[in-house]
């Protein structure tokens, strides 16, 4: 997952609240906010999954979520 699309991901799966989550949420599994997380070099996809579990996302919304179109 590149960051571009994990931004995406974000702001589909929050909306209003994404701001808000990458900023002030410090996700257990990282030790950091998303944003921090991001800018020190985690990975956005574990950046992504973290997030995910944190806010309770369904499994079914998790992955490739954020890509324009699949891969191949």
């Amino acid at each position: 997952m590149r960051r571009s699309e994990f931004l995406r991901a974000v702001d589909d799966e929050f909306g209003a609240r994404a701001s808000s989550l990458l900023n002030d949420l410090v996700l257990p599994g990282i030790g950091r906010t998303a944003s921090e997380a991001l800018d020190v070099g985690v990975p956005p996809r574990d950046i992504w999954l973290a997030l995910c579990v944190e806010t309770d996302v369904p499994p079914s919304r998790r992955y490739g979520a954020g890509r324009l179109e699949p891969r191949r």
